[in-house]
């Protein structure tokens, strides 16, 4: 059983650089395009369920790769991206933010802690292993949640959790 994990196709959030949560934006015309070349990866994996974030830069990429490989979708609310509060729209190298970013347990003002976020997806990934044993899943979602689960598979240093990235349309597989 394995569980593969890909980051939704580009927004103009990610392409100026902006912090983006819980905000919902679309996918650009490059994020469309990473979604088509996402699709034609996910054609050599044996997947038989794909489970995607709610926003719609996510249910974009997943449609599009459901759709190509005629995979049945699943929309899953514990997907959404952390609440950044006060930093939704923020320069992603604001220094506040990125101060923020370093204390996995503190809330972002108005938003959620790393540990409120891991918390959530760690539950979601023993439901997956419980409910859908010897079958191949997808996730589709965003940086923030796509770090989470590297941790649940990967030990990371704090500063190793904090300079991760999955790069947008990219995927990663881990045995579950």
């Amino acid at each position: 059983m394995k569980l593969f994990v890909a980051r939704h196709g580009q927004t103009i959030w990610n392409a100026h650089n902006k912090v983006c949560g819980i905000t919902d934006v679309e996918l650009t015309e490059k994020g469309t395009e990473q979604a088509k070349k996402l699709a034609d990866i996910v054609k050599s994996y044996n997947i038989h369920i794909l489970i995607s974030s709610p926003l719609k830069r996510a249910i974009e990429t997943s449609r599009i790769v459901a759709d190509e490989n005629n995979i049945a979708l699943q929309i899953e609310e514990a997907l959404i991206e952390q609440n950044y509060g006060i930093y939704e729209g923020v320069d992603r190298k604001n220094d506040k933010f990125l101060a923020n970013k370093r204390n996995f347990a503190y809330r972002y003002p108005d938003g959620e802690s790393m540990m409120q976020v891991a918390y959530r997806i760690y539950g979601l990934i023993d439901k997956i292993k419980e409910q859908h044993q010897g079958k191949n899943i997808l996730i589709i979602s965003h940086g923030g949640i796509c770090r989470i689960i590297r941790t649940y598979f990967i030990d990371m240093t704090n500063d190793e959790f904090f300079n991760y990235t999955l790069e947008n349309g990219k995927i990663e597989e881990y045995e579950l």
